[in-house]
């Protein structure tokens, strides 16, 4: 398995890309990120309240875009203090670990200093509470069936953690099961139609156990295919007409983390992204027919432009 938190290698991915571009550019969805942080030091999403899960996604762009102020690093420390680690739900609790991180590299407080010695024990032992009879991880301890998802985000905490996945074969075998026919991956077993999302779940978790193969990224290969939509990006699947901020970076991460350059078209999923997802004064929206930008999807966006602008072959 491999050593370097995948997060993290994706996150100094993407900050190289964007280096490589206009600084005024970028300075525009800084400030759109900024202009949704609460007095509280999160950030909200669209409406209501600071959420653990969009704040993840502000500190995640704010990372990429050069790291964070000294005192939004503390204004950040102060909102994460309101919670308490073995309580938050799986997608919480990556993105509490995920801030604190960013926060100690930007300068800032280390927020586990004062953590129990067993800190991570305890948080593997509510984690395989969530692990159910088909090898994967549930979204709740009442969930029967393993998410690709879910499943996921559990390799990502082990990571952050510095422990290692139990039974990993079990895993491996759990996201082999949940491939399909026409080369992808769906999110839990009675679905038949694949995603690009769940897709590009189980391939950075099968790269991360070392468990991809020529066949399976031929097979990956062939499914990108099925949802490259002619405005440029990717569909969420081959129902939906339309490409999606979200599964245009996840599909693009895909195809560059297999080495699929043959599959990029560089200029018309710019095009796509600046033309239609874009917003001239900052922050990008989810599709073609939203009407408002969120910190989500800026990030997704901005996680485009970068792997673009890194791209080997244009």
């Amino acid at each position: 398995m491999s050593n370097e938190p995948y997060l993290v290698n994706l996150a100094l991915k993407l900050a190289a890309g964007l280096e490589t571009l206009p600084h005024a550019e970028l300075e525009k969805h800084r400030s759109f990120i900024l202009s949704q942080q609460q007095p509280d030091g999160g950030f909200t999403g669209r409406e209501g309240d600071s959420d653990l899960y969009y704040t993840g996604f502000a500190v995640r762009s704010l990372g990429i875009l050069g790291g964070l102020e000294k005192q939004d690093a503390d204004n950040i420390s102060r909102f994460l203090k309101q919670f308490v680690l073995e309580k938050l739900s799986t997608i919480d609790l990556l993105s509490w670990l995920y801030c604190a991180l960013i926060v100690q590299a930007s300068g800032g407080e280390d927020l586990l200093a004062t953590a129990p010695d067993n800190w991570n024990t305890r948080i593997s032992l509510n984690l395989e509470r969530l692990r159910t009879t088909d090898g994967g991880y549930a979204k709740s301890e009442q969930g029967a069936l393993g998410s690709t998802y879910h499943s996921f985000l559990v390799v990502l905490i082990y990571q952050l953690i510095g422990l290692d996945v139990p039974d990993p074969n079990d895993l491996i075998q759990f996201l082999y099961d949940r491939q399909r026919d026409d080369g992808g991956f769906v999110e839990i077993s009675p679905m038949k139609r694949s995603g690009t999302n769940p897709t590009a779940a189980a391939v950075a978790t099968l790269i991360i156990l070392n468990a991809m193969d020529e066949e399976l990224k031929s097979d990956v290969s062939d499914f990108l295919k099925q949802v490259k939509s002619s405005e440029g990006g990717y569909q969420a699947n081959t129902r939906i007409p339309f490409a999606d901020g979200l599964s245009t970076f996840t599909g693009l991460l895909t195809a560059l983390d297999l080495e699929l350059f043959s599959l990029i078209e560089h200029d018309q999923t710019l095009k796509f992204m600046t033309e239609w997802l874009e917003f001239p004064i900052g922050g990008f929206r989810g599709a073609s027919w939203d009407e408002q930008a969120d910190v989500e999807y800026t990030f997704y966006g901005l996680g485009v432009l970068a792997l673009l602008a890194s791209c080997p072959e244009k």
